[in-house]
């Protein structure tokens, strides 16, 4: 996850410091509806203490309302589920796992972890350095679909099926290939309450 960060910040900080863009990149970026498609990775931090890497592909479609401005949505569906290590105590997961009668005892074992869907909304600001490049930072909320497997050092099976919410916000670097199809690589991070995420993604974008 480390590098993802990076990656990350990077165009973050590249994104808050774009204040440079003339008149004239700013009125390039057309005003209307758009399609974007593409693939996403995704590195889970599990709130049992284990992490794990999901490819899904992702859907969006948007609305250039005014040129520093957009408002988005989009989905992602996973495409594997990934190992995992966990550590937690029985409370966590409602069992009884040495059947001594409490819920006090600290579990831990390996699993799966994968990734039904996840939805999110967004508002996006782009500033144009020059124009063919844009830089792009944007913020929403996601709700996302998790499901997970995994079995104790005592041999129990769980599963566990669950829904999580919470803000997120990214930005990403896009490069015109003319006027109506873009490529782009974007980051987000997403502060769910269970397990908080963050993604690299690859995207063809086309405007309308």
């Amino acid at each position: 996850m480390t590098k993802i960060r990076i990656l990350g910040l990077s165009l973050l900080l590249a994104a808050a410091g774009a204040t440079g863009a003339n008149a004239q990149n700013m009125q390039s970026i057309e005003l209307g509806p758009y399609i974007a498609g593409g693939y996403n990775y995704f590195d889970f931090d599990e709130d049992l203490g284990g992490s794990a890497d999901v490819h899904a592909i992702t859907a969006r479609a948007g609305w250039q309302v005014l040129p520093i401005l957009a408002v988005e949505a989009e989905a992602s569906f996973g495409l594997n589920s990934d190992g995992f290590d966990f550590d937690g105590n029985e409370d966590s997961f409602d069992l009884d796992d040495n059947q001594d009668g409490d819920l006090d005892d600290v579990i831990n074992g390996s699993g799966d972890l994968g990734m039904d869907y996840l939805i999110a909304f967004y508002g996006r600001t782009t500033l144009p350095l020059s124009d063919r490049l844009l830089i792009s930072a944007r913020a929403g909320y996601a709700f996302v679909e998790l499901d997970s497997t995994f079995r104790t050092t005592l041999g129990n099976v769980v599963t566990r099926e669950g829904s999580d919410d919470g803000f997120a916000f990214g930005a990403d670097a896009s490069y015109a290939l003319n006027d109506n199809a873009l490529i782009s690589i974007e980051y987000t991070h997403y502060e769910f309450d269970d397990a908080n995420a963050e993604s690299l993604g690859a995207f063809l974008k086309f405007r309308f």
